[in-house]
């Protein structure tokens, strides 16, 4: 698969921090009053698929600015829930002397001042100044409210995670203090989880934010849904970033679908906002290689999109290039290209040269797809002359060129193209850590199609170590894992390989779910291994556990599912349990059978085994009937069809 899927697992994660913050600016609009100017707005960012300003013009998308449609209603929570000043409190039952209403009068005057100058602040260190003057006049209660509002401006701000935090639990405090379930103390959870989110501390994260959702589900029938929604929303996108951070990328689509539901029901329904949610729940279903699920979604965006903007805009420019890469996970390459050409078209309109190059290269790494290997290399060395000579634009280009003349067997070439992208990649490795990574494991690729093992793998293990690195790349750091113990084991080195694979199986199981194709490929590579080591017992569980992972995720009659099958049969046989070596390759043989003549060559194979079963079984039969006449028979089993790990390079929906 070309780079331009590979960007994608990039993409999935490179704005998480910034989501995560910028979801403070939509709760402290909640807590501002009508008169106040909002915070000045800032670039939009969506959920981690959303493309980054170095792979896309797409500017970032926020949530508060998905939802500043829809948030009129609850700046009313602050009249609702701001500061009160208890000595206003049944002054018509006190009988009071001049001197006394004076003192009355000044503190409260005070505390109004106060209250004033601390809702003026726009800069936290203002606010930090003012809540310092109000612990003397306010009770606690009154500044748990303000507590959560600084805690909200540092979290919006990102410098001082473990400050934001303090000030939310002290607003926790106040706030939950009698137990009961309400908006503010939701809004407070969904501080305290995203500052955890920044100090990296994902389960905590994850527990504050199940608690948030929990409380705004008990609300939704008590209070003014419109309350509840952007609320509900920023804690739905903050679960999916810190379940994409934990790894767990398959319940965060979940969430993020949940994302798009808010909005389909508060926004108009050809709304611009509508059409960017759809193309970020898209770009997440893309950054987990779920192709099939995302076109819809794109697609819907683009509609929208050329609605209300119009065939050039930027955004429609935006929708074509996912477009395209979605097309291309789906190996339709054609179209792909179709949607390339359209989105340059529109970038060039509009003067976006950076954006245009990557459009460029894209298209160059599709042609390469559909064997047009001239034509690549032709638009590549026009590309590498724009790029300066140590970025990392030009690594790509040259990694690019590598694959189109790989292709043509212009191997001398292709490696020096390789040998100069590792050189500017090596100096980028602190700057851009996660790229670099994908960048080496796209090298290994082309070192192994050259048969280059040895130098595959140590690239291999170069991204790894990066990658081990950013806990939230353990998607990445499976599929590294996975490709290093294959090729370790297609070198000989079974023993090695063993590790690699047990590490990328328990980190993919937790990244995608226990039923994706790829953990199936894996425990296949295992079985192969353990049968290598003559522990056919381990091997024959292991391919067990990829078959009914692959009856699941491609169905029983996919070619890969049956090559596991009857790897099942072969463990089988090799512990001598006929009986149920005999039962799996039956199944395969009619597996195979229903594909028709496509797979005559693949049927006859599995009869001929199926045959050698049989003998086998007999030959064993007789040697318990006649012990001392029964001659030993060679092993003329064939060894287990080893899996190419491809989890990183092909759709869940592949045929």
């Amino acid at each position: 698969m070309t780079r331009v899927l590979g960007r994608f697992n990039t993409i999935s994660t490179k704005l998480l921090d910034t989501t995560m913050r910028k979801a403070s600016v939509t709760l402290l609009q909640h807590l501002s009053r009508r008169r106040l100017n909002p915070f000045a707005p800032v670039a939009s960012i969506s959920y981690s698929s959303a493309p980054s300003t170095s792979s896309s013009p797409s500017p970032p998308i926020n949530p508060s600015t998905h939802l500043k449609h829809y948030c009129t209603k609850s700046h009313e929570l602050l009249t609702r829930n701001k500061f009160q000043a208890n000595s206003c409190r049944n002054m018509d039952t006190l009988v009071e002397t001049p001197t006394q209403i004076s003192s009355r009068q000044r503190k409260i005057k005070e505390k109004s001042e106060l209250e004033e100058a601390f809702e003026s602040a726009e800069r936290s260190e203002d606010m930090l100044r003012i809540f310092k003057d109000m612990e003397a006049t306010f009770d606690e209660r009154e500044l748990g409210l303000a507590s959560l509002k600084i805690g909200l401006k540092l979290d919006q701000e990102g410098e001082d995670p473990e400050k934001a935090l303090s000030f939310a639990d002290r607003a926790l405090k106040a706030l939950d203090s009698d137990n009961k379930p309400s908006i503010l103390v939701a809004m407070t959870l969904q501080l305290m989880g995203s500052a955890n989110y920044s100090l990296k501390r994902f389960s905590d994260s994850l527990g504050y934010l199940n608690r948030a959702n929990r409380i705004l589900g008990r609300l939704q029938g008590e209070n003014d849904v419109d309350d509840i929604r952007p609320i509900l929303h920023a804690v739905q996108l903050e679960l999916a970033n810190v379940k994409t951070a934990m790894g767990r990328r398959e319940e965060a689509l979940e969430n993020l679908r949940k994302c798009l539901e808010i909005k389909q029901l508060s926004l108009e329904e050809d709304s611009r906002e509508l059409g960017k949610a759809n193309r970020d729940l898209a770009e997440a279903y893309v950054a987990v290689l779920n192709f099939k699920e995302a076109l819809p979604f794109c697609m819907k965006a683009l509609e929208i999109h050329k609605k209300q903007l119009g065939n050039n805009s930027v955004e429609v420019a935006h929708d074509r290039r996912i477009l395209g890469v979605i097309y291309s996970g789906l190996e339709e390459h054609e179209k792909a290209l179709e949607q390339n050409t359209l989105s340059k078209k529109i970038l060039t309109n509009w003067n976006l040269n950076s954006d245009l190059l990557r459009a460029e290269i894209d298209a160059a790494n599709m042609l390469i797809a559909l064997g047009r290997y001239d034509e690549a290399t032709g638009t590549l060395r026009s590309i590498v002359q724009q790029t300066d000579a140590d970025s990392e634009t030009r690594a790509l280009v040259l990694i690019s060129m590598a694959k189109a003349l790989c292709n043509q067997d212009k191997f001398a070439d292709s490696k020096r193209c390789l040998e100069i992208a590792c050189g500017i990649l090596d100096k980028r490795e602190s700057i851009c850590p996660v790229e670099v990574a994908e960048a080496y494991s796209e090298i290994s690729m082309q070192y192994e199609a050259m048969n280059e093992f040895e130098t595959a793998i140590s690239l291999l293990k170069r991204s790894l170590a990066l990658l081990e690195k950013l806990p939230q790349e353990q998607h990445s750091e499976g599929s590294i894992s996975a490709r290093i113990g294959w090729l370790l084991l297609l070198t000989g080195k079974v023993q090695q390989a063993i590790p690699y694979l047990e590490s990328a199986a328990e980190t993919l199981k937790d990244s995608f779910g226990p039923k994706h194709f790829g953990v199936g490929y894996i425990y296949n590579n295992l079985g192969a291994a353990y049968l290598e080591l003559a522990r056919p017992q381990s091997a024959a569980q292991m391919f067990a556990v990829a078959k009914d992972i692959m009856d699941v995720s491609l169905g029983p009659h996919h070619a890969d599912t049956i090559e596991a099958c009857q790897n099942l049969s072969k463990a089988y046989g090799e512990m001598g349990s006929y009986g149920l070596a005999i039962e799996f390759q039956q199944q395969a043989i009619d597996a195979w059978e229903s594909h028709g003549a496509g797979a005559a060559d693949e049927l006859r194979e599995a009869r001929r085994l199926l045959e050698q079963l049989k003998q086998k079984a007999s030959s064993a039969a007789s040697a318990n009937e006649f012990p001392a006449k029964a001659l030993p028979l060679p092993d003329t089993l064939q060894p287990p069809t080893v899996s190419q790990p491809n989890i990183s390079l092909q759709s869940s929906g592949r045929a």
